[in-house]
């Protein structure tokens, strides 16, 4: 795996921790209703950036490895 590779899965396993655990903050009944629009944005928006991120940093990781 190459340096840049393990970078963006770092940064992917990041990004996903955080986003899912805005989106499992939903589940509390002491949010407001501007506390859900935010974390329910910004967790989805986490979650896709890491998913995202991570298909990339595959390829790239599959691309490096080729002959």
């Amino acid at each position: 795996m190459t340096y840049g590779s393990a970078i963006m899965f770092a940064v992917a396993a990041v990004l996903g921790i955080v986003g899912s655990v805005l989106l499992l903050r939903l589940r509390s009944p002491t949010i407001t209703e501007p506390q859900t629009y935010a974390f329910r944005m910004i967790g989805i928006m986490l979650t896709s950036g890491a998913i995202v991120l991570a298909m990339s940093a595959a390829a790239m990781w599959r691309w490096s490895t080729q002959i």
